[in-house]
């Protein structure tokens, strides 16, 4: 019964029944079929898991984060306007968030340079920055990026976002000042029938905030490129649940009288912890929401890895070199592993095991800017050497070497002496030759 269930809902999302309905049906088709990837990935356990982990961090280096955004803005005289955007961010959990504002806004005052020292200050400094590498992480998990961002730059790129985020957040509230004092405004404020409209927008202000900052960090913090459409999908589906579940969660902490009396002080902790839990996990499917949109592709397979065979994978080798190769020859040329994926219509989590081989082959080298390079000359790369490093490299699990019967032991030297005579001699440059003649 369920399976029969389950065959007909894969038929009803993923078939052509929908499609062939008109345009009412090819949209309820892509609303499935985002539903389904969306509750799919949830139910995995994998994005709870990581906000989670966001939430241990959190508690770790909010402190040292506030710490430094909220010296920058002291330092323009704009500390007092931000407070209030702070304050609405933690307005759900109700008069547990007044409590938890000023506990967070009393540890930033009382972190002085004078009484950190060096050590302290550095202590700070690492805080913050691994706060900033574990988002990366849980994004490029969502991504499916395989490699971070090296130690150079990861720790420049974290660092502007430490320094250059208050300085945004300084310019946003200049801008905002600067038309909520100007005249026309005001008038507008004044005005019986626009008066109100203004008013919702101006409540409607943290959420569009919300939603700008969470689409910023879709399109900087996966070390791969984030179509700015596909970061708004992501940042406005987020900044909606961020309200949605902040007007529910508000609910729930007014009728959850239980709690404080169970709890006791502990309700704060709780509460706080709930709420960090709620906000990283709308943010990270915000993520999962935009990465869906700009590679619909991964729709029905998901994290599952594809099944190559074993000459799916001698082709797909061969075919990194070549694109690498032509790349290289190519003054103004570079090549990332997604934008083979793209060329060559592969998912890019079916590139990571055949790329990290031939990078431990020594064949090809990526570059601090995550670019691919031939790893020595391209005459001296023979396509044989290609082919068998996903030939020849792998393991069975045991400690002991296999015991292959004789014939077939035979016939497999029969099959690599075949390959070596097709390929004979010809090198990587060969196969460019050609190319470029043909």
């Amino acid at each position: 019964m369920i399976a029969n269930l389950q065959d007909y809902l894969n038929r009803l999302i993923w078939g052509k029944e929908l499609t062939r309905a008109g345009m009412p049906g090819r949209a309820l088709a892509v609303v499935l079929r985002y539903l389904y990837a969306m509750l799919r990935d949830f139910f995995s356990g994998q994005l709870t898991m990581r906000a989670m982990s966001l939430v241990y961090t959190t508690l770790l280096s909010v402190v040292p984060l506030l710490a430094f955004s909220f010296a920058i803005l002291k330092g323009f005289g704009k500390f007092d306007d931000i407070v209030p955007y702070f304050v609405q961010i933690f307005a759900p959990p109700g008069e547990e968030g007044e409590v938890i504002i000023q506990q967070i806004l009393a540890f930033v005052d009382n972190v002085k340079g004078s009484v950190l020292g060096g050590a302290g200050f550095a202590i700070f400094l690492y805080t913050a920055i691994s706060t900033v590498q574990k988002v990366e992480e849980s994004f490029n998990y969502v991504w499916y990026v395989a490699k971070p961002r090296n130690f150079a730059r990861r720790f420049t790129e974290y660092l502007v976002v430490l320094l250059v985020g208050p300085l945004l957040m300084v310019t946003a509230i200049g801008i905002l000042t600067s038309i909520q004092s100007a005249t026309v405004v005001q008038y507008i404020l004044n005005n019986e029938a626009l008066g109100p409209i203004m008013v919702l927008l101006g409540n409607l202000l943290p959420y569009l905030l919300i939603s700008g900052v969470f689409t910023f960090l879709y399109m900087f913090m996966p070390n791969t490129k984030v179509n700015f459409s596909s970061a708004l999908v992501g940042g406005v589906a987020g900044g909606v649940m961020w309200a949605t579940i902040g007007a529910i969660f508000t609910t729930f902490v007014l009728y959850a009288t239980r709690t404080a009396q169970i709890y006791a002080g502990f309700a704060v902790a709780i509460t706080t912890l709930i709420w960090l839990y709620l906000n990283w996990l709308i943010l990270l499917i915000g993520a999962q929401l935009a990465f869906y949109h700009q590679r619909p592709a991964f729709l029905r397979s998901g994290r599952q890895e594809p099944r190559l065979s074993n000459s799916m994978r001698e082709r797909l080798a061969l075919n990194v070199m070549f694109h690498i190769g032509m790349s290289f020859r190519d003054p103004s040329g570079s090549i990332s592993s997604n934008q083979i994926s793209d060329r060559i219509s592969i998912p890019s989590i079916a590139l990571t095991r055949v790329v990290s081989a031939l990078e431990g082959a020594g064949l090809i080298l990526s570059t601090e800017n995550e670019s691919l390079l031939p790893g020595r000359e391209m005459s001296r790369i023979n396509l044989s050497e290609i082919l068998n490093v996903v030939r020849d490299r792998g393991e069975t699990g045991s400690h002991r070497e296999p015991r292959w019967s004789a014939n077939v032991n035979l016939l497999g030297d029969e099959l690599d002496d075949a390959l070596v005579k097709v390929v004979g001699e010809k090198t990587l440059a060969d196969l460019l030759d050609e190319h470029e003649r043909s």
